[in-house]
C-alpha cells in the first residue's frame, strides 16, 4: 500500500473534504479571514451559506498547496503556509458561528453538517492568531523538509546525494545486509531536524482541538466516525484481534526465510524482523521479497514489476529510433524522459480502463493535462502519491513520481479510486464532499486492486498462462498478502504513536522509544542498531510531519475485503472469493457509484449496509478470502516458535491513556 494521503491535512475530515487522505489535503488560499453573518440567520441557511463560502475559496485553497508539493522551494512554503493561515481563522469563525444554533431544532443534514464542520480539520487551529500562523509555518516547514530530505555521502567531486526513491530502489532490490541498511538508515537521518519543530506543532494542535472541546488532537481524531472516540479506539482493537493471527503466521514464514537468506544472527532481531530487509523503508508492505518468499518458484508467472520493465525498454527503444541513429546524448536524454513519461502515463491508462469498465466515466481531459506523472528534473517535489480534487467541479489529478513497478502500478488503481469518488460526489454540498468516513476513501481503490486477480493480469498481458493448481493459488494467496496482511499492524501503530503524543502518556523525551515499542507490539519489527532520542523515526513517514491521520488506512484494509465481497455479490459471481473479478461488470459497478455518490451525507453504518448488508466493519470478509494461505502458513511453520516477545514497555503503549 501505498500511502497514501494530503500533505497539511486539513481533510475536511472525517468527513468534510478528503484529499485522498494517503495524500495532499486541501489548504487554503487568498480570502477573507472572517465572514459577515447576516443577522436572523436560521441554522439551514447557515450551512448554505459556508457552503457557498468555501466552494468560492476552494481553488485558491488547493492551488497553494499544489504549489508547495510541486515545487518545493521558500516562496511555495510561504504561500501554503499563509493560505492555511487564512482558512484555518476563516474555519475557526464559522465554528464560532455555528454555536449560535447548539440546543436548537434542525433537520438532520443541517446538524450533521455542522458536526461536520467542527471536525473538519486534521490540524485544529488555535484562537491566537498569532499561535495559528505559526501552526501553519511549522507544518509547511516539515512538509518541504519531507519532500527535499535526500541522503548524502561522500565529499567534493565524490559527494552523493539519494532522495527517497532512490533508496527504495536499494532495500526493493538488493540482498545485500549494509547496503540495504546504509539505505535505511540514510533515509531516516531526514527526520532528525524536525523534532524540536513536530513538539511544538503537537502542542499547537492540542490547543486548538482543546479550544473545540476536546480532550486533545487524538480524540478529536476519533470522534470523526459517527461512534464515540472510546468506541472506535475499542473497535480498532476487536478487528485487529480478528487478523492478529493470520498475521503472526506470515510473520513466522517470513522471519525463517529471511534467516535462510541472511543467516540467522542477521535474519532476525531478538525474534523480530529486521525493519531494513523487508524491502520497504517502513516495514508495511513485503511484496519486494517476493523472490525470497514466493512458495512456489516458477509456478504462476506473477512478475509484474518484470511485465513492466520490459514494456517500459520498448518505449525507450521506440523513442530511441524516433530520435535517429545519430542522435546525440541530448536527444538520446530527451528520448529517455519521453519513455518514462509515456509508461507512465500508459499505466495510469489501464488503470483508467478498470473504471470505465465499470461504467464509470472516463478521466477529464484535464486530469491528463495537469497531472503529475513523473519526478521532474528541476526542481524538488514531494514524490508520495496523492489525489487532488482541486474544485469541486471535476479539476482532478494524481501527484506521483511513477515508475515501471508492480507497487507503482497497483498505487495508480488505489489513487483513482479517490478520484473516482470525487467525481461522484462533486454533486454534493461541499461540507459532504468525502468519505462516508475516511477508511472508506481509502478503501475504493483498494478494493479494485482486489479484484485484480491472475485471470485479469493475464487479461491485460501482464503475467502469462495461470495454472490452474493449489500451488499456483497459494503463489497468488501470497502475493496479495504481502501487500495487505503485512500492512495492517502498521495502519494501527503509527496512530497509537500519535494519539499517545497528543495525550500526554508519550513525552518528547522518548518519541522514539515508543515508536519502536509499538512497532515492536504491532508488527514484530526492530531496528538492527540502536535508534536513540537523538533520532526522529516517525517522522521519516510521510504521514507524521504531512500529520494525515492514520488508522483511516487500517479500516480501509477491512472495508475493501467487505466491499469486494458485496461487489463480487452484485455481480452474481459464485466460486471461492479470491477468484472474484468484477472487471467488467456494469451491475457492481452501478452498485459502487451509488455508494460512492452519497459522499459523507449520512452515518458510514447506512452507506455500508446499503453495499454489504451490514452496519458493522467485520473482518471475516479478509479471513475468508486467504483461508486457503493462512492454512499452507500454518503447515509450513509447523515445528517453529511463531511470535515475538514484546518488549514490556512496548505492552503497555497499545492504546492512548484517554479514550474519552
Amino acid at each position: 500500500m501505498k500511502q497514501r494521503h494530503l500533505l497539511l491535512a486539513l481533510a475536511i475530515g472525517a468527513c468534510v473534504i478528503t484529499l485522498a487522505a494517503c495524500k495532499k489535503e486541501p489548504s487554503p488560499a487568498d480570502t477573507a479571514a472572517t465572514s459577515a453573518v447576516p443577522k436572523g440567520e436560521t441554522a439551514d441557511e447557515f450551512v448554505a451559506r459556508v457552503n457557498d463560502e468555501f466552494r468560492a475559496m476552494y481553488p485558491e485553497l488547493t492551488a497553494a498547496q499544489w504549489l508547495s508539493s510541486t515545487y518545493i522551494n521558500d516562496d511555495s512554503q510561504l504561500l501554503a503556509a499563509k493560505g492555511n493561515e487564512r482558512y484555518l481563522t476563516q474555519l475557526n469563525s464559522w465554528i464560532e458561528q455555528a454555536k449560535r444554533f447548539e440546543g436548537q431544532e434542525m433537520s438532520p443534514e443541517t446538524a450533521r453538517a455542522i458536526q461536520l464542520l467542527k471536525l473538519s480539520t486534521a490540524m485544529p487551529p488555535p484562537q491566537d492568531p498569532a499561535k495559528l500562523a505559526e501552526l501553519t509555518q511549522i507544518a509547511a516547514k516539515m512538509e518541504g523538509m519531507y519532500g527535499a530530505g535526500s541522503y548524502c555521502t561522500g565529499e567534493g567531486e565524490a559527494r552523493k546525494c539519494r532522495q527517497l526513491g532512490e533508496l527504495e530502489d536499494v532495500l526493493r532490490s538488493s540482498r545485500d545486509y549494509n547496503v540495504q541498511l546504509d539505505a535505511w538508515q540514510g533515509w531516516h537521518t531526514i527526520a532528525q531536524p524536525m523534532r524540536k519543530d513536530y513538539v511544538r506543532f503537537a502542542e499547537l494542535v492540542n490547543e486548538g482541538a482543546q479550544g473545540l472541546g476536546f480532550a486533545d488532537a487524538g480524540e478529536m481524531w476519533r470522534s470523526g466516525y459517527d461512534m464515540t472516540p472510546a468506541e472506535i479506539a475499542a473497535e480498532t482493537d476487536r478487528l485487529w484481534d480478528q487478523v492478529k493471527p493470520l498475521y503472526e503466521q506470515l510473520h513466522c514464514y517470513t522471519r525463517t526465510k529471511l534467516q535462510a537468506t541472511y543467516g540467522n544472527e542477521r535474519g532476525q532481531v531478538n525474534g523480530l524482523l529486521p525493519a531494513h530487509l523487508m524491502g520497504n523503508m517502513w516495514q508495511q508492505d513485503w511484496g519486494n521479497l517476493w523472490d525470497m518468499l514466493q512458495p512456489y518458484k516458477g509456478v504462476g508467472d506473477l512478475d509484474i514489476t518484470g511485465a513492466l520493465e520490459q514494456r517500459a525498454q520498448g518505449n525507450y527503444s521506440a523513442m530511441l529510433y524516433k530520435a535517429g541513429p545519430n542522435a546525440k546524448e541530448d536527444a538520446r536524454f530527451h528520448a529517455e524522459r519521453d519513455a518514462q513519461l509515456l509508461t507512465a502515463r500508459q499505466m495510469t491508462e489501464r488503470a483508467q480502463d478498470f473504471y470505465t469498465s465499470l461504467g464509470m466515466p472516463k478521466l477529464p481531459d484535464s486530469y491528463w493535462n495537469k497531472t503529475q506523472f513523473i519526478k521532474p528534473l528541476d526542481r524538488d517535489v514531494v514524490c508520495h502519491a496523492s489525489a487532488w480534487d482541486m474544485n469541486f467541479a471535476g479539476d482532478v489529478r494524481t501527484k506521483m513520481c511513477i515508475k515501471p513497478n508492480e507497487e507503482d502500478f497497483t498505487t495508480i488503481y488505489h489513487e483513482l479510486g479517490h478520484v473516482y469518488y470525487y467525481l461522484a460526489y462533486n454533486k454534493l454540498p461541499p461540507l459532504f464532499q468525502s468519505g462516508a468516513h475516511d477508511g472508506f476513501h481509502e478503501a475504493i481503490g483498494d478494493t479494485i486492486v482486489l479484484s485484480m486477480t491472475p485471470d485479469y493480469l493475464k487479461s491485460i498481458g501482464l503475467v502469462g498462462e495461470q495454472q490452474q493448481s493449489n500451488e499456483a493459488l497459494i503463489n497468488a494467496q501470497m502475493r496479495m498478502a504481502l501487500a495487505k496482511v503485512s500492512f495492517m499492524p502498521f495502519g494501527l501503530m503509527i496512530d497509537r504513536w500519535r494519539w499517545g503524543v497528543f495525550d500526554g502518556s508519550i513525552q518528547p523525551d522518548r518519541y522514539n522509544q515508543a515508536w519502536w515499542e509499538l512497532k515492536a507490539k504491532y508488527q514484530g519489527v526492530a531496528p538492527a542498531s540502536a535508534r536513540g532520542e537523538d533520532f526522529f523515526d516517525p517522522g521519516a513517514k510521510y504521514h507524521v510531519p504531512g500529520n494525515t491521520p492514520y488508522t483511516r488506512y487500517f479500516l480501509s484494509h477491512v472495508l475493501q475485503f467487505q466491499f469486494y465481497k458485496g461487489l463480487c455479490d452484485a455481480a452474481g459471481y459464485k466460486g471461492p472469493l479470491y477468484d472474484c473479478s468484477f472487471y467488467g461488470n456494469k451491475v457492481a459497478g452501478q452498485k459502487f457509484w451509488a455508494m460512492l455518490e452519497k459522499g459523507a451525507s449520512q452515518p458510514w453504518q447506512a452507506t455500508l449496509k446499503e453495499l454489504t448488508g451490514g452496519e458493522t466493519m467485520d473482518a471475516s470478509a479478509v479471513l475468508e478470502y486467504f483461508a486457503p494461505l493462512q492454512d499452507w502458513l500454518k503447515q509450513q511453520n509447523e515445528g517453529q516458535t511463531c511470535g515475538w516477545e514484546v518488549p514490556a514497555a512496548a505492552a503497555k503503549a497499545a492504546a492512548p491513556a484517554k479514550q474519552g
